[in-house]
């Protein structure tokens, strides 16, 4: 009797424990992957996967949270969430800080929204010699002003940069405390709604490739729950492919509009300004090469700047950043869909 009371002691304890593991791996994904973006065209677009429940398709719980850009990477670093909007040259900014990330997809790159503007009477960028510009020192239009002046034969120095917040450029030029601002959509294009005469005078237009946005993870999070984030990089192809077709632009403009407080028509002007990369030309651009064309040349173009620049003083292993295979996998799902056919 012992014996057989024993053996179903141990059959139930056993049982017990495995059901525990079972729950406790549950667990592990059961928190919300947690998503940092703020206000650029190709990470507001994540507002239409939220809306129209696309998440919700793939079994995929997610929780998005909206900040101004610097506290957004602020967050990403404290840990207070899993993955961020961020262009490359601020995610190895970011990583010099002491939390390195890892792009799993490049959204777009900037084709016209980052822009220098001037105001009345500054109507080139070798008129910006003398001049005070604000700028937030460090971050992504410090980065397209120096390659303005530069492109122009003028140094750093040939100007007074005053640091100012991005999403305050627009007053203080109003104010009349600056020259010329450097800043992203919509600020700006508030910049040029606000200041009469105003006129911008240099564009990431004029240097396709300088400037990617990608969505960020923390590395012990894409380790952890790659299949998740394998979702989350299906969801937004999706969204791509939603953008894509003329037949949406209405809804689209809609939506993004909602969450900048301003008319549709208000802000397709934002979205020309971005080029949203399709599935075969992201592929494209995670090729490795020296030219802007790659996120990866560019990504060593923005690393020389930030030693150059003072940013951080040593460069930094970009290639760890980068991490093209969610993508190049979810490729080669669609493809094997199609050839199954």
């Amino acid at each position: 009797m012992y014996l057989i009371r024993s053996f179903s002691f141990r059959r139930v304890a056993s049982s017990f424990l495995v059901f525990t593991a079972i729950l406790a791996s549950s667990n592990i994904h059961a928190e919300p992957l947690k998503i940092a973006y703020s206000d650029w065209p190709g990470w507001v677009a994540w507002d239409i996967a939220t809306q129209k429940n696309w998440f919700k398709d793939e079994g995929l719980d997610v929780q998005f949270m909206w900040y101004d850009y610097a506290p957004s990477m602020d967050a990403f670093s404290t840990g207070k969430v899993d993955c961020v909007g961020m262009t490359n040259g601020d995610a190895l900014v970011t990583g010099s800080g002491g939390k390195p990330s890892v792009a799993i997809i490049i959204t777009d790159f900037s084709s016209g929204n980052d822009m220098i503007v001037g105001k009345p009477g500054i109507n080139s960028v070798n008129d910006l010699k003398g001049k005070k510009i604000g700028v937030e020192l460090g971050l992504v239009d410090h980065l397209l002003l120096l390659n303005a002046l530069e492109s122009n034969g003028m140094k750093e120095t040939d100007a007074t940069l005053v640091n100012t917040p991005t999403n305050e450029t627009p007053q203080v030029l109003a104010a009349g405390a600056v020259d010329a601002i450097c800043a992203w959509q919509p600020n700006s294009g508030q910049a040029l709604k606000t200041v009469q005469g105003s006129k911008p005078i240099y564009t990431s237009a004029q240097a396709p490739g300088l400037i990617y946005d990608l969505m960020c993870v923390s590395r012990e999070s894409l380790e952890k729950r790659r299949g998740d984030w394998l979702k989350f990089v299906k969801v937004w192809y999706r969204i791509v492919d939603y953008l894509n077709d003329p037949a949406n632009l209405d809804e689209a403009l809609k939506i993004l509009a909602a969450r900048d407080n301003v008319k549709p028509e208000e802000y397709e002007p934002f979205i020309q300004g971005t080029h949203i990369l399709t599935l075969k030309e992201a592929l494209q651009q995670w090729k490795p090469g020296e030219g802007l064309d790659s996120v990866y040349g560019s990504t060593s173009n923005v690393d020389n700047f930030n030693v150059k620049y003072g940013v951080y003083k040593q460069h930094v292993d970009y290639h760890g950043y980068l991490d093209p295979s969610l993508t190049e996998e979810y490729a080669n799902s669609i493809a094997t869909k199609t050839v199954g056919k």
